[in-house]
C-alpha cells in the first residue's frame, strides 16, 4: 500500500474521508494539526443508523439517526482518516441517492439473510 505523499493533505486537494461511519469526496479547506477542515462535494457511503456500540441491535436505548454531512458542510477530520482523491466527482444530490439506495438494499440483503437464517434455526431446533 502506498504511503500518501509527504506535503498530503494540502489546501485545495480533493480528498476521500472516513467521517463518522459515512464515506465522503470533499476538498481540503486548511490543515490544523492532525485534523484538516475539509469541504463535502459527495457522499459515497451514507452513515450507518443506530448505536455504532452495538451494531444490528434495534432494542437500544437511543437508536440514532445519522444524516449525511450537507453539501459544502465542513467538518473536521483526522488526516489519517483522508486518502488523495483524483477521480470523478459526482454530483452531491446524485451521489447522496446513490449512497442511500446502497445503504437500503444492504439492509434488506441482510434483512433477507435473517429471515433465512430464522427458517434455518426453526428446522433444526424441530429435528433437535
Amino acid at each position: 500500500m502506498s504511503q500518501p505523499a509527504k506535503d498530503f493533505p494540502a489546501p485545495g486537494q480533493n480528498v476521500k474521508m472516513n467521517y463518522k461511519s459515512g464515506v465522503y469526496i470533499g476538498e481540503v479547506m486548511e490543515i490544523s494539526g492532525p485534523r484538516a477542515v475539509v469541504k463535502v462535494l459527495a457522499v459515497l457511503k451514507h452513515p450507518e443508523q443506530g448505536d455504532l456500540h452495538n451494531p444490528y441491535n434495534p432494542d437500544v436505548p437511543m437508536f440514532h439517526e445519522r444524516r449525511a454531512l450537507s453539501y459544502t458542510e465542513k467538518a473536521l477530520a483526522l488526516i489519517n482518516d483522508l486518502q488523495p482523491y483524483s477521480g470523478h466527482i459526482p454530483d452531491y444530490r446524485e451521489s447522496l441517492m446513490h449512497a442511500v439506495e446502497s445503504e437500503l438494499a444492504d439492509l434488506e440483503r441482510l434483512r433477507r439473510w435473517a429471515d433465512r437464517s430464522i427458517q434455518q434455526l426453526e428446522a433444526l431446533r424441530s429435528e433437535y
